[in-house]
């Protein structure tokens, strides 16, 4: 990854002071290690009339791979591929401005102890980054910079200059100019926008991260016409850090429109007044639906099919009502994490009695899975292709045969309420597909006639009127008396 900040001075004011400000002498190469590789400084030329500073990134591929997400974006199929054969090394990204912030700390926030005036002095700059991934193309980059004061030069990159009917590519070759602008400014901007261009993060974006927005967000981005864009995409479309974030602007920019401090504008409340109470998570609901459910069936004995990290297995072990649980997932990593967050080798024998992990595929029937009260299937069956559908509810309804089963799955028609969720994207990248309530009943109704159960449906989560809750659950009972009996 390449980026060059370049400025032009006057003997006067020579265009050297650039070292000052970046804390990184003209004369000398300097190398920085980074989480994901090792960061240059470099200057090609530099003399009182014109001075540019170059970064590059070496990318350490192994160490992305090792440290980062792992994964890939919503875990694709072509996933284990895209970890080895990408754009991260080339390409202009969260990872550049990470290394922004690291190398040049100091002028990112406007501190230079050895020519302390230097930082507020406006100067004219070029920034040029070769290879820039613009998920909006150039009409996106112009919207994000212009109104920020910059001149915007986006040109995209043909996917092959050899076949330019192949059109061009996701890149863009970006140069920004400005006559009068700080490099405090000038940095913070490219350490929002360059991943907000990209539009992917290569670490887990948690909640300090927030913090970071507003910090170098400050005196720009509660203004910005794409301030609502910016947020969303930083914040990896995490709703709830997105939400938090647009109140904090908000405050922001009305306290500069009153002229007030932002404290002054947020104390419609006093300090000891109890604070409004956060919705519960939908994953939480979805738990004590399935517990309610499973309570009012009498099950003691309950399977949770796709257990996952052991979240249900957890919640289930603090009721004394449900003896014993089993939890089967075809990953062994998850049942690793499982046994971690249930502490399995630190509890009591009588606890641990109650609890087992498997592994095991529900493609295939199970001995080990029959006799049991009760089988809870949450967010189980979108994962499955659909043809390998008939084969899981042989195994569950026609050879487990447990007196009650519970399937939880999305409801596709609430994912217009998701305002973070991109108009035809389902709601986690291994779903293959997502059912509307109506194909939903008809799948489990037409399972339980073939299979000896009956149906009641159940929202889970805000009944819409419009579009229905956002998970929705079927509770099959076996109805056949002999075959209950024998279960």
């Amino acid at each position: 990854m390449f980026l060059t900040i370049t400025t032009t001075g006057t003997p006067e004011r020579p265009a050297t002071d650039l070292g000052f400000l970046l804390h990184k002498h003209p004369e000398k190469a300097q190398a920085f290690s980074t989480s994901y590789g090792t960061a240059h400084v470099l200057y090609p030329e530099a003399d009182a009339e014109r001075c540019t500073a170059a970064l590059l990134l070496e990318v350490d591929a192994v160490a992305l791979v090792r440290r980062g997400k792992g994964k890939g974006r919503g875990g694709a199929p072509d996933a284990a591929l895209a970890q080895y054969v990408n754009d991260r090394p080339y390409a202009a990204s969260s990872l550049l401005a990470v290394a922004l912030s690291g190398v040049f700390s100091s002028a990112m926030k406007g501190v230079c102890n050895a020519r302390p005036e230097l930082p507020a002095e406006p100067r004219p700059l070029r920034i040029e980054v070769p290879a820039l991934p613009a998920r909006g193309g150039p009409a996106l980059v112009r919207q994000l910079f212009e109104p920020l004061g910059w001149t915007v030069t986006a040109e995209p990159v043909p996917l092959d200059t050899e076949f330019p009917q192949w059109g061009d590519s996701r890149y863009v070759r970006l140069e920004l100019e400005s006559v009068d602008r700080t490099l405090a400014e000038a940095l913070r901007h490219l350490y929002v926008l360059l991943p907000v261009l990209d539009d992917a993060k290569h670490y887990w974006v948690a909640p300090d991260e927030v913090d970071k927005l507003l910090r170098a967000g400050e005196g720009w981005l509660p203004g910005h016409p794409e301030q609502k864009l910016i947020t969303s995409r930083y914040l990896s479309r995490r709703w709830s850090l997105t939400r938090q974030a647009t109140e904090r602007l908000e405050l922001v920019r009305l306290a500069e429109a009153d002229d007030s401090a932002v404290e002054e504008i947020d104390n419609a409340v006093e300090a000891e007044t109890e604070a409004e109470e956060r919705p519960t998570p939908l994953a939480v609901q979805r738990r004590e639906a399935i517990t309610a459910a499973l309570k009012a069936s009498g099950a003691a004995r309950v399977l949770d099919l796709g257990c996952g990290q052991g979240q249900l297995v957890q919640a289930l072990l603090k009721d004394p009502a449900f003896t014993e649980i089993v939890g089967l997932d075809v990953s062994m990593r998850a049942l690793a994490i499982a046994s971690r967050r249930l502490k399995l080798d630190r509890m009591g024998e009588r606890q641990a009695a109650r609890v087992k992990l498997f592994q095991g595929s529900l493609a295939y029937t199970d001995q080990r899975l029959k006799g049991y009260d009760a089988a809870v299937l949450s967010e189980v069956i979108e994962h499955l292709d659909l043809p390998r559908l008939p084969a899981l509810e042989y195994a569950v309804f026609g050879a487990a045969r447990p007196r009650t089963v519970l399937v939880t799955t999305p409801n596709v028609e609430y994912n217009v309420r998701w305002e973070s969720l991109p108009a035809g994207h389902v709601r986690h990248g291994d779903h293959r597909f997502e059912w509307t309530r109506a194909e939903f009943r008809a799948w489990a109704e037409t399972v339980a006639e073939r299979h000896g159960y009956g149906t009641e449906f159940i929202p889970v989560g805000p009944d819409d009127p419009e579009v229905g809750p956002p998970t929705q659950m079927a509770v099959f009972t076996l109805t056949t008396p002999k075959e209950a009996k024998a279960a």
